[in-house]
């Protein structure tokens, strides 16, 4: 193997390890997948990033592709159970700074020959689980309202303005999806309840957009027409691959005043990683026909630092005012 093409391959490594991440390679934190979930702490950023990828068809077979190994994933479709442990071997071995663990879900599906997987990876220095709940969607007179019922986790970040929350992922079945949104808000009304907090996100493949959800129904979906939940991603936003489709499916909802308080303004977006990348659509597809989605959350500076932090932040204002006047001089 010949020296250029060692070094090539380490660059596309390092294109993919900041994909794993689904940050860049400032961040350091709590990746989540419900292969599904990721959080990052971010380095050199005012915020907690909290990212939702749904990755095709992860399982056995998919997990030995080299590529595909180098992303963080959320749907996880692996009867052997070998998908999740490769990812956490690859994902350790690239950040070896850190180390990452990960909760997940049984199998869940209405039948045996299609089921997936929520799957949580986090950094274990950043965020710790505390608690973990499978929904059991026996609600009387709606019983089986999902075809994957949510897997809820709870993680404790200090560092975070919020310093604890819930979140739950969703992957909605195309067919159905009308009907799991409305349940989701069951679904929040029981966490918020069992664990006596407001302070939760729910987040992951909706299917929110164009012919799965039609305007018409939208106001038959709580989960929408609550004023206390707040949706995130902006609508026209395409988070999908294909160049044919502009679909803005993947979602990220707040619950309550609080949390909206500690999300960083405007932070919540798509990553193009077939941009940022430069993949083609081809390449994009072998990862995934979706984009993660993610947002921020703040950070709160510990009272110890707080006058450090107060004339970091004036440097940070003055060198922006400095370079302003530098680029209007020129």
């Amino acid at each position: 193997m010949t020296q250029s093409s060692v070094k090539g391959q380490e660059d596309t490594s390092k294109r993919f390890v900041n994909l794993l991440e689904l940050c860049d390679m400032r961040s350091s934190s709590l990746l989540l997948l419900s292969f599904l979930v990721g959080v990052c702490d971010v380095q050199g950023a005012s915020g907690f990033r909290i990212c939702a990828f749904n990755l095709q068809h992860f399982g056995d077979s998919k997990s030995k592709k080299s590529t595909v190994m180098h992303t963080l994933t959320r749907e996880v479709r692996d009867s052997k159970g070998k998908a999740l442990p490769q990812l956490l071997t690859s994902l350790n071995r690239y950040d070896s700074e850190h180390v990452y663990d990960a909760v997940a879900s049984e199998r869940l599906g209405r039948t045996e020959s299609y089921q997936e997987q929520y799957v949580f990876v986090y950094r274990t220095d950043a965020a710790t689980v505390t608690g973990q709940y499978q929904y059991p969607d026996d609600k009387p007179g709606d019983v089986d309202a999902f075809a994957r019922e949510p897997f809820v986790v709870r993680f404790k970040a200090p560092r975070t303005a919020i310093k604890e929350f819930v979140l739950i992922p969703q992957h909605t079945t195309p067919t159905n999806t009308t009907k799991e949104l409305d349940a989701l808000y069951d679904v929040l009304q029981h966490v918020k309840k069992m664990w006596k907090t407001e302070n939760v996100m729910l987040l992951g493949d909706f299917n929110a957009d164009c012919g799965y959800l039609a305007k018409k129904n939208r106001k038959n979906v709580r989960l929408i027409t609550q004023k206390d939940l707040l949706w995130l991603i902006p609508e026209k936003t395409d988070t999908t691959v294909r160049s044919s489709t502009s679909c803005t499916y993947d979602r990220i909802v707040v619950n309550g005043e609080t949390f909206a308080r500690a999300v960083v303004p405007l932070s919540a977006k798509p990553f193009n990683f077939q941009m940022e990348y430069r993949l083609t659509e081809e390449q994009a597809l072998e990862v995934s026909d979706h984009y993660p989605v993610e947002v921020l959350l703040k950070f709160t500076c510990p009272f110890s630092l707080g006058k450090l932090c107060s004339v970091m932040n004036e440097l940070k204002l003055i060198h922006g005012k400095e370079k302003d006047l530098l680029q209007n001089a020129e």
